[in-house]
């Protein structure tokens, strides 16, 4: 069989889990974590859809569903806008004006340097027309310069400042510059000065060199510019469902582009942070399972064989993901996103909760789920969705009873996952097409699971070593080679074993304990016997019994030894190792009283040692095989009794359970005194409705229903003829 060879591959890998716990569950984590992110990671490479602004599309884009988000590029236009209404930002030049009356202090300054030399007012005339000559003053004005005292020329010099400044404190751009100079030489006039010198203040007015004092600021501009586009809000955009994105052939516009990745219909150009964070979520995600194992379930977090077999779950779960992610409905995208809801989380759950445990499978269901969410495009209703389908799943398998239960299973996970497609598909508005393709595909993910299940099941509970209820089950089947033979072979230990099972089933569903593996282990706890039936009781079917011929040493060794060829035959059988050791354990290192007290009478002064007269054990180290050995040594007692009555029946089986706590076969098996008693009670009511007083009917009855019988027979014969 394809498992069984499988089977051989996976062995010899869990062979080699050795006990460098740390070392070897890294190095297989880190194998499967890679392996897990490579599969994922397959969102994150470049789509075959390429979408460029500008160039026309290759395909219709239609809303799957309604959106409301934050449009960065439309915010961004908005913003740019908002920037270039804003007016440039001038400021004066107060530079300017203060160059141009330092050029009117030069030039009175040198009239006064002239005016303090030496010589006669004509020959000062002569030296300030030659030394002013490019303000081309008029004679009379440079006669009235050169007789001007010092005092006139400072008051000129400042009434001409005074100009400048009153003039260049207001903006003046460069088209303004002959605008300025003409409001300067006005204001000569009403200026308040001596008529013959006017012509002077004019001249150097004319001449001074004007430029503009209006200078554009560019950090005002921009921090103004930045103010506006921080002022404007973010832009919403709402898309409806079935609302067309950009049809087939259109050109796309960046605002195409953005709706279809917030719609997760097309992935962003860069992918580095999408895997980033992949990767993180992924860490965050199976550390938190790390710490619930380690803190919840020590036992499973300390062992490697089954911390790789739930990360080998995790790995068939995301392998058929994958598979599913990459089906499509068509070319409408809405259609096609549908087929996360068969993302078969269900599946991982209901294999984790019957290879491990119920409570450790519903955390995996939450992990599964997120994962679902994740692989069908980050979208809530596939991750919701596997919740509802992983939890209805460990539902199913709880109470399991036989494999054929799987099947029916299906039946309610079906009906689970199609009334949550319903109600999400009407949270989102769905249409009734979309429903039923919903529905269709939740239906077919519960089929799929139970499909998946199955099909798994045997190869990971052989590869693994793990002891399911559905691999008891089989066991208990009467139709088992090892019970076939038992029954043929050794009836008497076979009904033995048959009412054993019963007392062990109902004390371990008393206690709590594993029912189903103690009713299993009764049913092979004696198989041992099958190579010498007749030394024992049950088997013997003459008065003649081959112990009376034997010393109680060989007798006692001849018994001891079914325990042995127990194990034996249960390894040729490939038993599961609980079975085994409840084969093993079943009698622990109880005393063979019978022959011990046998050898003892029969002694001739020698000394008898006692624990030549014990079994070898183990004692029973689980609560399910110290129930088996109290429930055989029960059914044994109970059968040599004579003249039952539920008050001698009581006082042996609590009698019986003493014996076995003060001997010491009990310490191991963490079996509490309340459980003891809780098991005697059980035992009771078995044996109560075993050894039950039947009704003595009177001779009247007796006599009518043998004529009943008498007179069925002959019509019978009559209607045959």
């Amino acid at each position: 069989m394809p498992w069984q060879r499988l089977e051989g591959i996976i062995r010899p890998l869990l062979a080699r889990l050795k006990p460098d716990l740390i070392k070897t569950r890294v190095i297989w984590g880190m194998a499967l974590f890679v392996i897990a992110i490579a599969i994922m990671a397959l969102d994150y490479l470049p789509q075959k859809v390429n979408l460029n602004v500008g160039q026309p599309s290759p395909q219709d884009f239609k809303a799957p569903q309604g959106i409301v988000y934050e449009s960065d590029v439309l915010t961004q236009k908005a913003r740019e806008e908002a920037a270039r209404q804003v007016t440039p930002v001038y400021r004066v030049d107060s530079a300017v004006a203060t160059a141009l009356t330092g050029s009117v202090d030069n030039i009175f300054q040198s009239v006064r340097d002239i005016n303090n030399s030496t010589g006669n007012s004509n020959e000062r005339a002569t030296r300030l027309q030659a030394q002013l000559s490019r303000l081309k003053l008029p004679a009379a004005a440079i006669q009235a310069l050169a007789a001007a005292d010092e005092a006139t020329l400072n008051k000129l010099a400042a009434t001409t400042k005074n100009i400048v400044n009153r003039v260049m404190d207001e903006a003046v751009s460069q088209d303004a510059i002959n605008t300025a100079r003409d409001k300067m030489i006005a204001a000569v006039d009403t200026a308040g000065v001596e008529a013959k010198y006017k012509p002077v203040m004019v001249a150097i007015l004319q001449q001074l060199e004007l430029k503009p004092n209006l200078i554009y600021d560019v950090a005002a501009t921009i921090q103004k510019r930045e103010q506006a586009a921080a002022e404007v809000s973010p832009v919403q955009v709402t898309i409806r469902q079935n609302e067309k994105i950009v049809g087939d052939g259109e050109i796309v516009s960046a605002e195409d582009i953005e709706a279809l990745q917030k719609l997760g219909l097309l992935r962003s150009g860069s992918s580095w942070n999408g895997f980033t964070g992949l990767v993180f979520f992924q860490i965050i995600l199976v550390a938190m399972i790390l710490l619930y194992l380690r803190f919840f379930k020590p036992d499973l977090y300390n062992s490697n064989r089954l911390l790789l077999l739930l990360g080998l779950l995790w790995l068939i779960f995301l392998i058929f993901s994958r598979g599913v992610a990459a089906i499509s409905l068509g070319s409408r995208v809405e259609f096609t996103r549908l087929v996360g809801y068969l993302m078969p989380v269900a599946a991982g759950s209901m294999l984790a909760a019957i290879l491990l445990d119920a409570q450790v499978a519903v955390i995996f269901t939450i992990f599964l789920s997120l994962e679902a969410g994740i692989m069908g495009g980050g979208h809530y209703q596939f991750a919701a969705m596997g919740v509802i389908s992983g939890l209805a799943g460990i539902y199913c398998v709880t109470h399991l009873n036989q494999r054929s239960d799987l099947a029916r299973a299906s039946l309610f996970l079906m009906l689970a996952n199609l009334l949550g497609v319903i109600a999400l598909g009407l949270m989102q508005n769905h249409t009734l097409f979309q429903l039923g393709v919903g529905g269709a595909l939740a239906l077919a993910n519960g089929l799929l699971a139970t499909v998946l299940t199955i099909g798994f099941l045997p190869f990971l509970e052989n590869s693994f070593g793990i002891t399911t209820a559905v691999k008891l089950l089989e066991l208990s089947n009467p139709n088992h080679p090892l019970l076939k033979r038992l029954l043929l072979e050794a009836p008497g230990t076979y009904h033995h074993s048959i009412l054993v099972g019963n007392l062990a089933e109902a004390a371990a569903d008393a206690v709590g304990a594993d029912s189903l593996l103690a009713r299993v282990g009764a049913y092979y706890h004696d198989i041992g016997k099958l190579k010498r039936p007749y030394f024992f009781i049950e088997n013997q079917v003459t008065a003649e019994n081959p112990h009376d011929r034997l010393t109680p040493t060989l007798s006692t060794l001849i018994i001891s030894c079914h325990v042995k060829d127990g194990l034996e035959m249960a390894r040729e059988f490939r038993l599961p190792p609980v079975i085994q050791d409840i084969i093993a354990q079943h009698h622990g290192a109880a005393l063979m009283t019978f022959f011990y007290h046998k050898a003892c009478q029969g002694g001739r002064g020698e000394e008898i040692n006692e624990s030549d007269f014990r079994y070898e054990g183990p004692k029973p180290r689980s609560k399910e095989a110290a129930i088996v050995m109290l429930a055989d040594s029960v059914e044994a007692g109970i059968r040599s009794m004579t003249k039952l009555t539920p008050g001698r029946m009581e006082g042996f089986v609590r009698r019986l359970i003493r014996e076995k706590l003060e001997d010491g076969q009990l310490e191991a098996s963490d079996l509490t005194f309340r459980e003891l008693a809780v098991i005697a009670e059980a035992f009771m009511r078995v044996l109560s409705g075993i050894f039950h007083t039947r009704v003595e009917y009177p001779e009247v009855v007796l006599r009518e229903m043998e004529r009943r019988k008498s007179r069925n027979g002959m019509l019978h014969k009559q209607s045959a003829g």
